[in-house]
C-alpha cells in the first residue's frame, strides 16, 4: 500500500541552497513568534502545513508516509511529553487547592523576600533537581507556576524558569539524554556502550559547568539588570559555583545519571547556608508590586497570611512533602539506573513497570524511509516505532506522586479530579502547540529536510565545531528535547567529525550541549511555560525575552567548542580505549 522513500538531502544538488528551503517551516514559526507575535498554536499549525508541502513537493515523499510521519509525532507529542506536563503541573494545583503552597511561600519569605534570591532557589537550583529526577517539561511548569504565584511578574516568571533550564537539560531525567546519544553512538565508533556513554558524559561535564557559573547571573541580569545583579553576587556565585562543582565532579566520575540530582542538591544547600550568613542590602521587587509588607503580614499583597509557628513545628514540611514524595517515587521507579545490583531481584521496580510497555512499529512508515549516508554510516532503513510505557512512563510516575501526595494534603478523590480536570482546561492550547511541532518535527526527520539543515552547518569544514553547537541547538527547538535532537543530529554528528579528524566525543557532547540553549524558544517549552502561569496565547512576548539569550549562548557554547578542538583537545576523552 505505501511505497519506498529514499532520503535524498541536496535535492537541488547544492547543500545550501536545499538548506535555504528545508528552513522555512523553521523559518515561519520564528517569524510568526518572534516578529508577527502570532499565538503559538497558529504559528505551530502553518509551520506543520508548510513541512508537509515541502515534503511531498520538494523532497518527493509520498503524501501515505508524510502524513503518517506527521501522526506518528502528534502522538509522540501527546505521549510522552504531554503526559508529564499535565501531572506535573496537576502536581502544582493540588498543593495550592490544599493551601500547602502558602506555607510554601512563606517558608520562603523567612529565607528572603528579595526575588532575585527566589528565583535563584526556584528556577536554577529546584529547577535543576526537578530536572534530574523527571525532566521532559516539569521543571518549566512547577517551577514558573511557583514564580508566578509568589508574585513574580508572569512573563518573567516563565522566562526565568526556561533560562535556568538550560545548564541541567543535558543530564535531566536521570541522564536519559546522555544515555541515549552513547548508545546510538557506539555502534559508529565501535566501542562498548557503557565505554562511550561515561566518556560523553565526562565531555559535556567540561563544557556545561562553563556555563553553569553564567547561567544565574544571565537570569538575573534578565530580571534587574546589570546593577542588580551586582548587587546579589554572593548568592549568583554560590548558586553558580556550587552547581558548576557537582556536574564538573559528577560527570566526569559517576556517569550522567545522578549529575543533576547532585548538582541541584549542592547549590540548594550552599544558598541555604549563604543565606544563613548574608542578606542583600536591599529587596528587590518587580516595579509593578506592591511595597513590601512588613513581617507576618503575608508575602504578597492578597495573600493570607501564615502561622509562622506552625511553619517551624512541621508545616514546612508538610508543605514540601509533595516535592519530596515526587523525588522517593521517581528515584524507586529508576532504581536500577542508580544500584544495577537490584536488577533481577523482588527489589527491581523498573522490571516491573516495563511489564506494562508495549512496542509497536508504526504502520506505513516503518522501515519503509530509506536513510542514506553520511546522516548513517551506511545506507538503513529508518525505524518508526511507539512506545506506550503505561506505568514505567515519567508522566505516570509523577501523576502517582501527585495521587499519593494530594491525599496526604487531605485533598479526597473528589478534590483531586476537579483539580485534574481544570489542569486539563489550562492545557488545552498547550496540548494542541505540542502536538503540531512533534509532528511537524518528525515529518521533516523522515522527509530528510532536517538531515539537509544538519548537513548544511556539518559542511563547514574548520569551523564545524562551532556549528556543531547550532546543529544540536536546531534539534531542541524542532522538538523541545534534547534527548531528541541527541537521537536525531548525534549520529551524524559523529560521523561527521571522524571524517574532519575530530575527536568525535566532541561533536557528540556538543550537540547535547548546544542543544540545551534552544530549549527555552522551543514553541513546545513556550506553550508550556505559558499555560503554568495562566498566560496561553503571551508566548510571542515569553519568545522575545528569551531568543537573545539562546543566541548568545549557542554562540558562546560554539566558541568553546572551537577552543577545546584546536587549543585545549587533550582536554577530550576517546570515545575507545580512553
Amino acid at each position: 500500500m505505501f511505497e519506498q522513500f529514499t532520503q535524498n538531502y541536496i535535492p537541488l544538488g547544492n547543500v545550501y541552497v536545499s538548506a535555504i528551503f528545508a528552513a522555512i517551516p523553521v523559518v515561519l514559526i520564528l517569524v510568526m513568534l518572534g516578529v508577527l507575535r502570532t499565538k503559538a498554536h497558529w504559528a505551530a499549525l502553518v509551520g506543520l502545513v508548510a513541512s508537509l508541502l515541502l515534503a511531498v513537493l520538494f523532497y518527493g515523499m509520498p503524501i501515505g508516509l508524510a502524513g503518517s510521519s506527521a501522526v506518528l509525532g502528534a502522538l509522540f507529542g501527546l505521549w510522552p511529553i504531554v503526559w508529564i506536563v499535565i501531572n506535573a503541573l496537576f502536581l502544582h494545583n493540588l498543593t495550592v487547592e490544599t493551601g500547602k503552597f502558602d506555607i510554601v511561600r512563606d517558608s520562603l519569605a523567612n529565607l528572603t523576600t528579595d526575588r532575585r534570591i527566589q528565583a535563584l532557589i526556584i528556577a536554577f537550583a529546584f529547577g535543576a533537581l526537578l530536572e534530574g529526577i523527571a525532566g521532559f517539561g516539569a521543571p518549566v511548569a512547577i517551577t514558573a507556576a511557583i514564580l508566578a504565584s509568589l508574585g513574580f511578574n508572569p512573563l518573567y516568571a516563565a522566562a526565568i524558569a526556561l533560562l535556568a533550564n538550560t545548564a541541567p537539560v543535558a543530564f535531566g531525567s536521570l541522564g536519559v539524554p546522555v544515555t541515549t546519544l552513547g548508545g546510538l553512538v557506539a555502534p559508529i565508533v565501535g566501542g562498548e556502550t557503557g565505554e562511550v556513554t561515561n566518556a560523553l558524559s565526562a565531555m559535556i561535564g567540561r563544557q556545561l559547568p562553563v556555563f553553569s557559573l553564567i547561567v544565574p547571573g544571565f537570569m538575573i541580569y534578565v530580571m534587574a539588570g546589570w546593577r542588580g545583579m551586582m548587587q546579589v553576587l554572593p548568592a549568583v556565585l554560590t548558586a553558580g559555583v556550587s552547581f558548576a562543582v557537582g556536574q564538573f565532579l559528577a560527570a566526569n566520575f559517576l556517569g550522567p545519571v545522578l549529575v543533576d540530582v547532585l548538582a541541584a542538591l549542592f547549590a540548594l544547600g550552599a544558598l541555604y547556608l549563604l543565606l544563613r550568613v548574608w542578606q542583600p542590602q536591599t529587596t528587590w521587587r518587580f516595579p509593578d508590586e506592591p511595597e513590601e509588607e512588613p513581617a507576618g503580614s503575608g508575602f504578597a499583597a492578597g495573600t493570607p497570611s501564615v502561622d509562622r509557628d506552625d511553619s517551624r513545628s512541621g508545616g514546612t514540611f508538610q508543605a514540601f512533602l509533595p516535592y519530596i514524595i515526587l523525588i522517593v517515587i521517581v528515584v524507586l521507579s529508576r532504581i536500577t539506573d542508580l544500584a544495577s545490583g537490584l536488577k533481577g531481584t523482588a527489589l527491581d521496580i523498573p522490571a516491573l513497570l516495563n511489564k506494562a510497555t508495549f512496542v509497536f512499529k508504526w504502520p506505513g512508515l516503518d522501515g519503509l524511509v530509506i536513510r542514506q549516508p553520511p546522516i548513517v554510516p551506511s545506507e538503513s532503513p529508518y525505524t518508526a516505532e511507539f512506545t506506550f510505557n503505561i506505568l514505567s512512563a515519567a508522566g505516570t510516575v509523577v501523576l502517582f506522586s501527585a495521587i499519593i501526595a494530594g491525599f496526604v494534603m487531605g485533598a479526597g478523590l473528589g478534590t483531586q479530579l476537579r483539580v485534574y480536570g481544570r489542569t486539563l482546561n489550562q492545557l488545552k492550547l498547550a496540548i494542541l502547540t505540542i502536538a503540531l511541532i512533534l509532528a511537524l518535527a518528525y515529518v521533516m526527520n523522515y522527509s530528510g529536510a532536517t538531515s539537509t539543515l544538519g548537513l548544511a552547518f556539518a559542511g563547514t569544514g574548520f569551523f564545524f565545531p562551532f556549528f556543531s553547537a547550532f546543529i544540536g541547538w536546531l534539534g531542541v527547538v524542532l522538538t523541545g528535547s534534547d534527548t531528541s535532537a541527541n537521537a536525531l543530529f548525534g549520529p551524524m554528528q559523529t560521523v561527521t567529525a571522524q571524517s574532519l579528524g575530530i575527536e568525535p566525543a566532541l561533536a557528540g557532547a556538543t550537540n547535547s550541549s548546544g542543544g540545551v540553549m534552544g530549549k527555552m524558544i522551543s514553541p513546545q517549552n513556550l506553550s508550556v511555560g505559558a499555560s503554568a502561569i495562566g498566560q496561553v496565547g503571551r508566548e510571542p512576548e515569553i519568545f522575545r525575552l528569551c531568543i537573545k539569550w539562546s543566541l548568545v549562548l549557542t554562540v558562546a557554547m560554539g566558541i568553546l567548542a572551537m577552543i577545546q578542538a584546536y587549543l585545549i583537545p587533550w582536554i577530550i576523552p576517546p570515545l575507545v580505549g580512553g
